[in-house]
Formats: C-alpha cells, structure tokens, sequence
C-alpha cells in the first residue's frame, strides 16, 4: 500500500470539436463531453468515480473545446466535488499520450505517485481505487482497465493478452484484422510517473529518425513530413504495444458493465446504465411516484427537481427528464431522454428516443425508435426547437433542428 501522503491526480481526455461528427444533431448544441447522461453530464460520471480515489489532489480536463464552454461546468463540478477542477485546451491534436505529455508541468505540480487517465467517451462503473491497489501490489509503469467481450466484437477496439496468474500485458494491438483475444482495453489507466518518459522515448526516436531521412535525400524527407509529428504519441501504438510483455504494464479486469459512448444511441443505452447504477451509489437521484399524488414511476427514472410532470403521466423505464420540462397529463414516457425546456403535451408517447432542447410534442403525438442502440436510425433523434404538431407519429427519425413536423 502507498503511504497516506502520497497524492493522485486524475486526467480525463475530452476530445473536442475536431471530430464528433456522429453525435450531431445533439453536438451541435452541446459539448459532447457535457451531454446529459442519466440527468448528468457525460463528464460528470468518470469526475464523481474520480472522487473516490484516495488523496486525489486535482482532476484535469485535456481537450479541443474553447475553455468558455467548459468555465461554467468546471466551476461549479469543483465546488460541488470540493476537489479542483481544470480545463486544459489543446493547441493541436498531441495524440492521447502527446496530450498528456504536453500538459507534463502543471500535472506534476503536486508531485503525484499515480496519475489516472481516463476517456470522456467511456461509460463503466470505474473501479478506480481498486486499479490502484491492483497496481501498487503489481508494480511497474501502469495498470490498464480490460473487460472481456464476444469475440465478434473485439476487434472494434483495442485486444490484449495478459498473464492468467500475474496480470501482466504480454501482447496489445489496436483494432486487428484477426482474432487475438476477447479480452479489450476499456479507455481507463493508472499510471506512475514514469509514463512522462516513455513517452518522451517515443518522441525522441521518432526525430532522430526524422533527422536520418533528412541526410538521406530529398525524397526520403517529403515522405518524414507526411508521417506523424513527433510530438504527436499515440497511447495504444506508440506506448501500449512497444512496452508489452517487458514487465511495465499490468491488467486489471472489471466484471462490471462498459460500453463507448460514440453515438446518440449508445448514450441512451448508457444513460440506463447509469441510472441503474444509481440504485446503488445515488438513490436519492432516482424519482418515485405511486400514480395517485404524483406520476407513476416504473424502474430507474431522473427527474430535474424544476421539472413539471402531471400525476396522470406514466414515466420509465430508463428515462431522463431535464431542467424545465414540462410533461402533460396521460404522457407516457418509455427509454428515453428529454432535453431542457421540452413540452410533451396531453396523452403523447415517446419512446426510444431523444428529445432536444425546446422542442414540443403535440396531443396524441407519438415519438418512437426501434431501440437498436447501435443501428444509425436505431433510435429517434429531435434536434432543437423541433416542433411536432398534434396528432402526428415519428418513427426511427433524425430530425435537425428548428423543424415542424405535422
């Protein structure tokens, strides 16, 4: 066990406007990073798991957003968490190790002995003060989060090979082409410092090679400017694989839920997940309602305290209800999100769906998606300000904002 002096800083990577493009309509509103999920910001789950984490002295944000749209969150997630809170903006895409590098100053002010780095995009449980005990009787540079998957899906992500009876990262690549291992890397780290080096190693390398070309020929130096910069370090390629199998990394495996929140389906799919966990970690945040005084509640359900839902409404399960709605009498509301300031009038149904901000549904309207989370139009999308009219039916739909459907 570490001493009780030692302190632990948490980075968690944002990622920023550079991509997204999957997440629209909604991220053309939003940061994606502060999209609500279970009625809380996306960041706002891996940050809270973060304030688990014993002697944590500060938690960084690194990503491409202009710092404006994160001040307000960031200010008001540190006074609630009563641990500090800091966006750090990118100047240009370092790589997921190059970022952290990049930022290798302020993150060392308080000189840590471990530094977790975690992805916005990750939905799990975060076991992260059990990471640490894992890493510290491991040893090594870092300890990375795996869970097992199907087979069939493993090569979406990053696959693995770790001793059965020491945990150590014997064998890592990146999205292969053929099976390796149905074991996968879950975008969550522990690492000591000595990750600043290894990704210094990689940079160095990558300029002395640079430097070869360059006296070789013309040619030679064309084809160095088109590969990678050298302070551009990837996490998976360029530290991951070179150090598996030398005794430095190690696995820690969750039992738990995980999923990556790459689109607006996986957010509802996430969204639940969270809501179910609040069952045990946050009970107060889930509603109730019997039906009779108040709207009936079926399963896990958040509702804004400055919402309005009529007692004859039926909610959940798995729903979501921002600041500001206002759900009318005979509404029934299945597996979905409704955004701020939304209206769903008299005896409409939304189900499988996101509701964006300011949107309406008329009476008798019905909202609907399939509920295929991982199909493109597997659930229906209502960007802002989209009015639906009475009487009117949406089904596996994406709709851009400022639209009247009638």
């Amino acid at each position: 066990m570490g001493s009780s002096d030692e302190r632990v800083v948490a980075v968690i990577m944002v990622g920023g406007p550079t991509k997204g493009t999957r997440f629209r309509p909604l991220s053309l509103n939003i940061p994606k990073p502060l999209f609500p999920l279970a009625g809380q910001p996306m960041v706002h789950h891996p940050i809270s798991a973060c304030k688990r984490i014993p002697n944590l002295a500060q938690i960084y944000l690194i990503g491409f957003y202009e710092e404006r749209e994160f001040a307000l969150y960031v200010s008001s997630i540190s006074n609630e968490l009563k641990v500090p809170v800091r966006y750090l903006r990118e100047d240009k895409p370092h790589g997921s190790a190059g970022g952290l590098y990049n930022f290798r100053d302020l993150i060392m002010e308080d000189n840590p002995s471990h530094i977790f780095l975690l992805n916005c995009d990750v939905c799990c449980s975060f076991p992260l003060p059990e990471m640490l005990v894992a890493h510290r009787r491991y040893g090594g540079i870092g300890t990375i989060l795996v869970i097992k998957v199907s087979p069939e899906s493993a090569n979406e992500f990053g696959e693995l090979v770790a001793d059965p009876s020491t945990n150590e990262l014997l064998h890592y690549t990146e999205k292969p082409e053929t099976f390796v291992s149905d074991r996968i890397n879950c975008g969550v780290y522990v690492f000591t410092p000595d990750i600043f080096t290894a990704i210094q190693g990689v940079s160095s390398q990558r300029k002395e090679r640079a430097n070869l070309r360059r006296m070789s020929s013309f040619e030679a130096l064309q084809s160095a400017t088109r590969s990678l910069p050298t302070d551009f370090v990837r996490l998976d390629q360029d530290i991951l694989s070179p150090l598996a199998g030398k005794k430095q990394l190690y696995t820690y495996e969750t039992m738990d839920f995980w999923e990556q929140i790459k689109t607006p389906g996986m957010s509802l799919k996430c969204s639940a997940l969270y809501l179910a966990q609040f069952r045990f970690t946050s009970p107060h945040l889930l509603a109730t309602g019997d039906g009779a005084k108040t709207a009936a509640i079926i399963g896990d359900v958040f509702v804004h305290p400055s919402a309005k839902v009529h007692p004859t409404a039926k909610i959940g399960p798995n729903v979501s209800i921002s600041a500001n709605a206002r759900i009318g009498p005979g509404v029934r509301l299945i597996s979905c999100i409704v955004l701020d300031d939304v209206e769903v009038k008299e005896n409409a149904v939304v189900i499988h769906a996101i509701v964006g901000w300011k949107s309406s549904i008329g009476r008798w309207s019905r909202v609907q998606g399939e509920g295929d989370y991982n199909a493109k139009l597997g659930i229906t999308i209502l960007g802002e300000a989209v009015t639906v009219e009475d009487e009117v039916v949406v089904v596996n739909s994406i709709v851009l904002p400022n639209k009247t459907l009638n």
